[in-house]
């Protein structure tokens, strides 16, 4: 299987496809209320600590098991312990893959819902509150929601028919720059405004007395949601690197794009919130209502509109393709399927589960599963339960498990390395540790 498995065919495509899989509407749409609700540059400071000490070595994790074993993440557990039980990590990372693919389809079709309604002008540009009640009547209807849902799943499985070099690694090397280049024209608009410098003093000048334990438990929370620690799209993506791929450098540049993308985004949106006179902890209402008032207070409103939710469909679009590429190189490997039954058989699953998440904002709104929402559940089950216990056992396993040989051969080639004895270590004791605390946090304990 090793021998005739696909490999990236360019640095450029390694890179391109591992920060795609990162750089999300977790960057763009979650983090900039998340540091605003944080207290802005305090939240950053504790944000970049938990990238280093536990963001970077995870990925490294994700990548020595996935390049080593050239499996996907049920495979590699097989592969490396196949007398014990470590391959039922394995079952939760694919079930999350699942689960994000099916409600993280539903923003990603609200972002199409909005690129039409810019082009075509039915867009409302009026204040923060015509905008709300816009996007409410919009997306507690029925049919429209359900039909960009299965749009961009559509789109998510012409990408991913054509495999892993023609498709995910030529869109993400296409997708990518693109990403970045509007972020750039964003962010020099957002620097020209009147107040500006208020939205970057909140932005970089860090008020500690404001870090709380909350603060510390949602940096650590974002840090695991941004870089989707846990799920094994890392693994999988790994097991199609090259022996060439220096894995301590690719797992760096993830860590680091992906946080300048998220600076980036909140960048964008401070000095727009503080030159237009919101607040800068509206929470996820940022996106969908602060922003399209804000756009129509410029000159060429729709024209920004359309900009920036294309810019929000980009990212969907990378990190749902590396979602998908988990179940799909799952059933590829384990059950010899071919490439097109596979991806057709997880947009399938997609679609089902994603039809139930659009609609329970509209006409299954009253199908409560333990008090939440189908969409609800979904978002619930995964970001509170199954990454958090996906991540610390890749931790654990990584750190404690693994032969130490083949983490240094991996990360250093075989030879005595600092990076790997510090990425070990954090394996060990930091990040176990840390994604401890954001679980039992989360599920209600502390």
């Amino acid at each position: 299987m090793s021998q005739k498995r696909l490999q990236f065919t360019t640095k450029l495509g390694v890179i391109a496809t591992t920060v795609g899989s990162a750089v999300g509407l977790g960057n763009i749409w979650r983090f900039p209320y998340e540091a605003g609700e944080g207290g802005g540059g305090a939240f950053i400071v504790v944000y970049l600590l938990v990238i280093a000490l536990i963001g970077i070595p995870v990925i490294c994790a994700e990548f020595v098991l996935g390049r080593s074993s050239r499996r996907n993440i049920f495979g590699a557990f097989r592969h490396f312990s196949p007398k014990g039980k470590w391959h039922y990590v394995g079952y939760v990372g694919i079930l999350a893959s699942i689960m994000i693919l099916s409600f993280y389809s539903v923003v990603a079709g609200w972002t199409m819902e909005y690129i039409y309604q810019s082009v075509s002008g039915g867009l409302d540009y009026g204040t923060a509150a015509s905008f709300q009640g816009q996007f409410d009547e919009f997306s507690h209807g029925n049919w429209r929601p359900l039909m960009w849902t299965v749009a961009f799943l559509l789109c998510n499985l012409l990408i991913l028919r054509r495999g892993v070099q023609k498709g995910v690694e030529k869109m993400s090397n296409i997708m990518m720059p693109i990403l970045f280049v509007l972020l750039v024209v964003f962010c020099v608009n957002s620097l020209m405004m009147d107040k500006a410098g208020e939205g970057l003093q909140f932005l970089f000048n860090p008020d500690f007395s404001k870090v709380t334990p909350q603060v510390v438990i949602g940096a650590m929370g974002q840090a695991f949601f941004s870089l989707s620690i846990g799920l094994g799209t890392m693994m999988t993506y790994a097991s199609y690197f090259s022996k060439k791929t220096d894995l301590r450098l690719s797992a760096t540049i993830t860590a680091v794009l992906d946080t300048f993308v998220a600076i980036l985004a909140a960048v964008i949106i401070f000095p727009a919130v503080f030159s237009f006179g919101e607040s800068p902890a509206q929470g996820p209402a940022l996106v969908f209502e602060i922003l399209p008032a804000i756009f129509s207070q410029l000159p060429g409103s729709a024209v920004w509109s359309v900009l920036f939710f294309v810019l929000l469909f980009i990212a969907s679009l990378t990190s749902t393709i590396s979602m998908s590429e988990v179940s799909i190189a799952f059933l590829i490997d384990e059950k010899k399927m071919s490439r097109e039954k596979a991806t057709w058989l997880n947009t399938g699953i997609a679609i089902f589960f994603g039809a139930l998440c659009a609609l329970s904002f509209g006409c299954l709104g009253d199908v409560k599963i333990f008090g939440l929402t189908i969409f609800g559940l979904f978002d619930y089950v995964t970001s509170n339960i199954l990454l958090p216990v996906g991540g610390f056992f890749i931790s654990l396993y990584a750190g404690w498990v693994l032969d130490k040989r083949i983490f240094n051969r991996e990360l250093a080639d075989g030879r005595r390395s600092f990076f790997a004895w510090l990425m070990r270590f954090c394996l060990r004791w930091v990040a176990p540790a840390a994604i401890l605390i954001i679980f039992l946090s989360q599920i209600g304990v502390l």
